[in-house]
């Protein structure tokens, strides 16, 4: 094998000095896992040609099927190339244009999107095809880099989410004396071009891959129909975007575990003095109580208990083991550090100027705050905190009494910055003369339909309850859904000109549950009003498994499958030179009214694989992508 994980078939030719055929070649979706292996065993290992397989069509099916599905593979960018009217010809106009290097990603159409403050973010909308070619360079890329990247890491990772953070927080962070919130300046729209490309040729030294990904990260953006070039941070909507920030910000997460070593200090684990003073007082007078006997020996008991108590609540060992704990998702970061406030100042220094010096950015000095642990942090729209707790139930060997809360990590959910604030911002609740918050309808669900009203109410939430349901304090959500269930009533009755209690009395099903009926194909059903409960302990906090098949897509998709076929799913035709997919974005929104849609009604697919005269058929004559 090669040193990039390639075999001998890949050459252009082997030992018989003919070439080897396409047929011949083993699937590149195996070659990247050959990769992803290689660079597990040895995490220093130098890829040299991995531009090549930007020239195989297989991985380009695999990138269709991942992207054809979302709901942004119909938006049009700068032009009018969207889902529809992939092609195996398309295919190989992207393979000849990256072959001879004149493929040129074009500039992402810029728009903006409201942020929950009521600022607006921009966001770039690249070309279909541009999507196609950055999926297939993140397929590579994430090959070399997902076995790399370390386990405090958990932003745009395969199987990793907020929750696989939150839960490695909670079980490593135990008793940590002060904790470092992490914010970096505006992290994604100041990613320097050059030190990210630094970072990248220390891992890769394929010149032509690397141009690949300069000309993406310099590609500008149309704004106003004005071109707008751009000189730093990683293009906002890209697909390639995110793994890009992860190889930037790994570079942090690498100085960070390194001055975590460099920080740790073992310490020796003695009792306390005082634990050792009240263990002996104790041991004299259990000697005092077999000697003793009537009154005398009932004061040395209540004596014994009393002072039991008091052992119970005395610090055992000394937990001065100097160590940082740290958990990154995205660009937000908190270190856990067991020390000193002067430690805590001292890191949060070498930080600012690792970030300023290396990274190019800048740390928040106002937001980057140093929090005791005993009081809370937020991380990921979580308080997080170090309980101070004696205490004592039994252990799990049944006899001995154990503070088992004491200095363990405790999530929290912000109720009056976050569920307060959601509840006000939906107009969901609203504030009487005496203070109280009072549940009221939704007047702009009032013309939805009933079905429609509830789903909003139970998606919003199964949302809330589903973020939130490894918090310690989950039962508080207990009145946040009472309000939203009574809003949702209150909307019902607004709609129906009735009241709340006559709304419920209506839908009721016999049983405490109420929902609203509706017809299926397969028959009656309800849509009942969600229980915030069945959203609790949906998370465990191991690590999920990360098979080939969600890294890299499948094999041989069904896409391919059927383009391969070379058969026209409308009119049968097998005699077309080439054919293409056509592409909705949902089948529900489709009326049924022409034969291509009822084909894919009954297929209930998205995608039709045509010949050229039937897709432009479907667009017209004049359509802009024929």
């Amino acid at each position: 094998m090669a040193k990039d994980g390639s075999y001998n078939d890949f050459k252009i030719k082997n030992c018989l000095g003919r070439k080897t055929s396409m047929a011949e070649m083993q699937p590149t979706t195996e070659i990247l896992k050959n990769i992803r292996k290689n660079s597990t065993k040895n995490k220093e290992e130098v890829f040299t040609r991995l531009y090549r397989y930007m020239l195989r069509k297989d991985l380009y099916y695999v990138a269709y099927q991942n992207l054809y599905a979302n709901n942004g593979a119909g938006t049009k960018g700068v032009n009018d190339d969207t889902a529809d009217g992939f092609s195996e010809e398309k295919i190989e106009n992207i393979i000849s244009a990256l072959k001879t290097d004149t493929y040129q990603p074009k500039p992402a159409k810029r728009t903006y999107i409201r942020k929950r403050n009521g600022k607006m973010r921009p966001l770039g909308i690249p070309t279909f095809t541009d999507k196609v070619v950055q999926e297939v360079l993140r397929l590579i890329l994430e090959s070399v880099y997902e076995p790399v990247f370390l386990k405090c890491s958990h932003g745009f990772r395969p199987q990793r989410s907020c929750h696989t953070a939150l839960v490695s927080l909670k079980k490593e962070f135990n008793g940590v004396r002060w904790f470092v919130e992490g914010d970096i300046k505006g992290c994604f729209d100041n990613i320097d071009h050059h030190t990210l490309i630094t970072f990248i040729g220390n891992k890769i030294k394929d010149a032509r891959l690397i141009k690949l990904i300069w000309k993406m990260l310099r590609a500008g953006y149309m704004e106003d129909w004005r071109y707008n070039a751009t000189y730093s941070g990683t293009p906002q909507g890209g697909i390639l975007s995110p793994l890009l920030a992860s190889i930037y910000l790994h570079e942090l997460d690498k100085f960070v575990m390194q001055m975590s070593e460099e920080f740790y200090q073992k310490s020796p684990r003695s009792e306390t003095v005082e634990y050792k003073t009240i263990s002996h007082k104790l041991y004299s007078i259990s000697r005092r109580i077999k000697k003793s006997t009537g009154d005398e020996r009932l004061k040395q008991i209540e004596e014994f208990k009393a002072l039991k108590k008091v052992l119970l609540k005395t610090p055992s060992k000394q937990q001065s083991d100097k160590k940082i704990k740290y958990v990154r998702y995205a660009d937000d970061f908190i270190i856990g550090v067991n020390g000193s406030k002067e430690d805590c100042i001292k890191i949060k220094s070498k930080l600012s100027e690792f970030i300023a010096t290396r990274l190019k950015m800048t740390l928040s000095e106002e937001k980057t705050l140093i929090t005791h642990s005993s009081e809370c942090a937020r991380f990921l729209g979580y308080d997080v905190r170090v309980r101070r707790n004696s205490a004592v139930k039994r252990g799990s060997r049944g006899h001995i009494t154990m503070r088992t809360l004491n200095n363990k990590t405790e999530l929290l959910i912000p109720q009056k910055d976050k569920i307060r604030k959601f509840l006000f911002d939906r107009k969901i609740v609203k504030q009487d003369e005496n203070g109280q918050i009072v549940p009221i309808s939704r007047v702009s669900l009032v013309r939805c339909t009933e079905l429609e009203i509830v789903s909003q109410f139970n998606a919003e939430l199964r949302g809330i309850c589903n973020y939130y349901s490894i918090a310690s304090n989950y039962c508080i959500l207990n009145y946040f859904a009472y309000l939203m269930e009574r809003s949702c009533l209150k909307t019902l009755a607004h709609k129906l000109r009735s009241t709340s209690s006559k709304v419920k009395e209506r839908f009721r099903d016999g049983h405490d549950k109420w929902g609203i009926p509706y017809e299926t194909k397969e028959g009656k059903k309800c849509c009942y009003f969600a229980d915030y409960m069945d959203c609790k302990g949906i998370t465990n906090g191991d690590e999920l498994p990360n098979p080939s098949r969600m890294m890299h897509g499948y094999i041989r998709t069904t896409l391919e499958q059927r383009l391969s076929a070379r058969k026209c799913e409308l009119c049968g035709t097998t005699e077309a030179r080439y054919y293409e997919i056509h592409h909705v974005n949902k089948v529900k929104n489709l009326k049924g009214k022409e034969f291509w849609e009822q084909v894919m009604i009954a297929k209930r697919r998205k995608t039709l694989v045509l010949c050229k005269e039937c897709h432009d058929k479907i667009h017209g004559k004049n359509s802009s992508k024929k």
